[in-house]
């Protein structure tokens, strides 16, 4: 995999996710925003971080760029002490996304953003991935739906903040921009649809806030409060 982000078609789909998560993360401040797996070059999809402080966990030590080795789905990381938590396509590599997905939600903040990178399965990134025997891109176990993710965070109790599609190029064409054309004007390319790339969208980004509910006790008026002394008490089941 870090030899295909490294490649052409690796360099100009992450240079458009920076592009895309230096919006998305416009609005999220905070002291620690964590990532969960490396992606593209170092701290790359970190660049327009708002955060104070900004770390890089990953599972294995091939690359640069990363602070911690550990397992995503068993964090050493304090619970309710991350401001907020970017998954760049870290639930499609991982072998249980659902447990990663469980153990950012132990490690984030109430109120925190979690922002999630993912390929959509009904596109040509999908077609082409299926009739891969390696995968496409290489590394990825399976492409998670849209849909699905939306289940699993509404589970959690995560409220969808925003949402946004790219990557409207197939594969091949992708690499033909990214070939033929400036890094910068080929990655924004990649963000929105146009008369030159009418197919759908291969990607998405979902950024979502933990939503923490607290128990109002509720008081009783002055004239239904019964005397605590003398008081006949009342049987209940």
């Amino acid at each position: 995999m870090s030899d295909w982000t490294q490649g052409p078609l690796g360099r100009l789909v992450v240079a458009a996710e920076a592009q895309l998560l230096a919006t998305a993360m416009d609005d999220i401040f905070g002291l620690e925003l964590l990532q969960l797996g490396r992606w593209g070059a170092e701290r790359e999809l970190l660049r327009s971080s708002r955060t104070r402080h900004q770390s890089v966990i990953a599972t294995s030590a091939v690359g640069a760029g990363a602070d911690l080795l550990a397992n995503p789905a068993r964090l050493p990381i304090c619970t309710g002490s991350v401001d907020a938590i970017l998954l760049p396509h870290c639930l499609e590599i991982e072998a249980d996304p659902q447990a990663v997905l469980r153990e950012a939600d132990r490690v984030l903040v109430g109120q925190g953003h979690l922002v999630l990178l993912g390929f959509r399965p009904c596109s040509l990134w999908g077609l082409r991935a299926a009739a891969s025997r390696s995968g496409f891109p290489p590394g990825i176990n399976r492409f998670i739906g849209e849909r699905r993710m939306r289940e699993w965070l509404g589970v959690l109790g995560y409220e969808i903040c925003a949402a946004r599609h790219y990557l409207y190029f197939a594969p091949r064409d992708a690499r033909a921009a990214a070939l033929g054309a400036a890094e910068g004007r080929s990655a924004a390319s990649l963000l929105r649809r146009g008369l030159f790339n009418p197919q759908p969208a291969g990607a998405y980004l979902l950024k979502a806030r933990k939503r923490t509910y607290t128990f109002t006790p509720l008081r009783t008026r002055r004239r239904e409060r019964s005397s605590l002394l003398g008081a006949v008490p009342t049987p209940t089941t």
